[in-house]
């Protein structure tokens, strides 16, 4: 068995705190360099609400080491903590150059938003090691949000890349790893990937840069179920000797390409590009492709047909039509079903009413802020009375307000009364350490039923980040199947409980 270790937290608070301060909850930091300089105790910086820059006595670039985790407020993308400044570094592949911090190791930098105001400014440098980006908003850096060189192997995941002057996210050199799930827009380039560089690039939504997605030299990107759209020149530029992998027969890539400026794929270079399982038209590229259909009778490689408009290819497909075929969902009047909006607490509730048909345990006020007119009143009131949902003390539901991933898997747990297992070590999870002691039962109990589906890595279940309608229906479904009234769905993305050896 697995045992976890006590992780010692270090708080940082630009506002309330000294540096002469012991860096505990009550009595945190002021800066930001202060507690990295005391990772030795405590491998989780906290980091409180304000700015982290030179005049609060920031000291840049600042050096996240190996194993440390500085940690912000994930489930808003890093919206109030601030870290802005500029400081030289010396790259081994790229000399000088000026940057806001450093990854080292498998450091994580989670729920900040980082700004490098300096001309030719980069906010993230990663240039070794298998560091974690996820859930930050990168903007207004003077050059790039993120460059990755090296050999390094990034994990860089549900991140804002907005408005940064040359790039959003920059590969080079022997760069690997995995850009999951962000969103790049309004940059002069959204992901530039150059050298010999060669990640997994899936699930990110890329619209409004001047282009989409550049490649060049040698690169070689796998692209799968990412979303290029409105971007002012190309979606896709190719170039030199870069040579995508836009889909297999055995694997279709599943990318929409739309609405861009110019060209949605423009293949400057002399090799043809072959294109499976996209959503791309031949009039809208420009030189060398090939389109290879992808039909049912090819093996593996059978694509769930759907009725809405905007889950061809998605991961979560599978899911979201069985639970249409059961009628517990439907279309938007547009057709689409927006599996990666986030899910409204007034949509989870009428979702769990619909599904499992709960009958009432207690008695609950009248909520404030919902009318009887409100079009999910009866499912919120049948919700609350049957333990799914709860309101607030001030008498109110805030039907609008995003439900978190641990919020939904708590309520499942308690709303369907399941049986209560705990696990000392939920070893499936690697983020286990963000888990509340409150909410560890209801994990472990959710766990051994199969009910969470973590998407793209099964073993992060990010419980404070906002869930998407996907992931709330994928879960919701799993809870059919773990009561008994759905068949199995195979998914990678299911969390299966850890098999125990018996001694």
């Amino acid at each position: 068995m697995v045992h976890s270790t006590l992780v010692a937290t270090l708080y940082v608070d630009p506002v309330m705190g000294n540096d002469a301060n012991s860096g505990t909850r009550s009595n945190p930091y002021r800066t930001l360099t202060r507690a990295l300089k005391a990772t030795a105790s405590g491998k989780m910086i906290q980091l409180a609400p304000g700015t982290y820059s030179t005049i609060g006595g920031e000291a840049f670039p600042l050096v996240i080491p190996d194993g440390v985790m500085v940690l912000g407020n994930e489930a808003t993308k890093g919206k109030g903590i601030l870290i802005s400044g500029s400081g030289e570094y010396h790259s081994q592949s790229f000399g000088t150059q000026n940057i806001t911090l450093l990854l080292l190791g498998d450091a994580q930098l989670i729920g900040v938003t980082l700004t490098n105001p300096m001309a030719k400014g980069t906010g993230v440098w990663i240039e070794s090691a298998s560091p974690t980006l996820a859930n930050n908003t990168l903007t207004q850096c003077g050059r790039e949000g993120v460059f990755v060189s090296g050999t390094a192997e990034p994990t860089i995941r549900d991140n804002v890349f907005v408005q940064n002057t040359i790039a959003g996210l920059v590969m080079a050199r022997y760069g690997k790893g995995e850009v999951l799930r962000n969103v790049l827009q309004k940059n002069a380039l959204g992901i530039a990937i150059s050298d010999f560089a060669a990640p997994l690039v899936a699930y990110n939504k890329v619209s409004e840069n001047r282009t989409g997605m550049a490649f060049s030299r040698n690169a070689h990107p796998v692209l799968r179920h990412n979303l290029i759209e409105k971007n002012i020149q190309e979606g896709l530029l190719v170039n030199g000797e870069a040579s995508p992998d836009l889909g297999t027969t055995q694997d279709p890539a599943g990318n929409i390409f739309r609405n861009n400026g110019q060209f949605d794929v423009r293949n400057v270079t002399s090799k043809k590009l072959i294109s499976v399982g996209n959503q791309l038209l031949a009039k809208e590229v420009q030189g060398l492709i090939e389109f290879v259909t992808v039909t049912e009778n090819t093996e593996k490689s059978v694509l769930i047909k759907t009725h809405f408009t905007d889950m061809a290819g998605h991961w979560a497909t599978a899911f979201v039509e069985a639970l249409l075929s059961k009628n517990l969902i439907s279309p938007f009047p547009d057709g689409t079903f927006q599996p990666d909006a986030p899910m409204t607490r007034a949509q989870y509730a009428a979702l769990v009413a619909g599904a499992f048909h709960p009958v009432a345990k207690r008695q609950v006020p009248e909520f404030t802020d919902i009318s009887k007119e409100y079009w999910a009143y009866d499912a919120i009131r049948i919700a609350a009375q049957s333990g799914f949902v709860s309101g607030f003390s001030n008498l109110t539901f805030r039907p609008e307000q995003p439900v978190l991933r641990l919020q939904a898997i708590v309520s499942l747990v308690s709303g369907l009364s399941l049986s209560a297992t705990f696990s000392e070590d939920l070893v499936n999870y690697s983020d286990r350490n963000t888990i509340p002691k409150a909410a560890l039962n209801a994990v472990a109990t959710a766990t051994d039923n199969k009910i969470i589906v973590n998407f793209p890595d099964p073993k992060l279940i990010q419980g404070n980040r906002e869930a998407t309608r996907a992931e709330v229906a994928a879960m919701v479904y799993q809870a059919l199947v773990a009561i008994g009234t759905a068949g199995a769905i195979h998914s990678p993305y299911i969390v299966s409980p850890p098999i125990m050896e018996v001694e």
